[in-house]
């Protein structure tokens, strides 16, 4: 079985988005450098240094399937029927879409039975490779039901104030502790892997 890691770009202050779902300086990374790079959909080109796109190039290719939430699914529009990373994306929703553009064609599956089932299927969908679920609620309550091996969070230097918390809005029952952090540093971002104690 792979790794299923949360992936977002966070501010200091520990949010992945302001208060209106707009990310502000939390994405300037991805056009700030000259290397051209990609995840899964190569018609989606970001402009990274090289440092970032190394680090991506080593993050993204075994990532199969992704599972993110319906709030995500509305603000991107499913990014017009192709996943953000990977080949299948799994949308954590209590009512699927019924006028979606892309329902017959688009690699989605809408879930209605809770972010555990969603993982579990993207898992099964993606064998021995990855999965990637978003940062955010879902990935907070992904992480709360023991179903994370990794943290990578992509740090921006700066505030925020308010906004959406990296793991949502849920406390742990418990402290949950990690291994010692991988680190790559990006211009305008650090890389920051963290797996999970075992």
């Amino acid at each position: 079985m792979g790794v299923t890691s949360i992936f977002a770009a966070v501010s200091l202050d520990g949010f992945i988005a302001k208060d209106d779902d707009t990310v502000g300086p939390l994405f300037d990374w991805y056009g700030n450098g000259d290397v051209a790079t990609t995840f899964s959909d190569e018609s989606r080109v970001f402009h990274t240094t090289r440092a970032t796109a190394d680090f991506l190039g080593s993050f993204a290719p075994p990532i199969a399937a992704g599972v993110m939430g319906r709030r995500l699914f509305d603000i991107t529009n499913g990014w017009n029927g192709v996943p953000a990373n990977g080949e299948h994306a799994f949308v954590v929703t209590h009512r699927p879409p019924t006028d979606w553009e892309y329902a017959d064609t688009a690699p989605f599956t809408f879930v209605t039975d809770g972010v555990g089932s969603a993982v579990e299927q993207a898992r099964a969908y993606a064998g021995d490779r990855d999965v990637s679920v978003t940062a955010g609620d879902i990935g907070g309550q992904a992480l709360r039901e023991g179903l994370i091996d990794r943290v990578v969070l992509n740090l921006v230097p700066a505030v925020l104030g308010t906004g959406r918390p990296f793991f949502g809005t849920g406390g742990m029952a418990e402290p949950l502790l990690f291994e010692d952090p991988r680190i790559v540093q990006g211009t305008a971002v650090t890389h920051l892997v963290y797996d999970v104690r075992r």
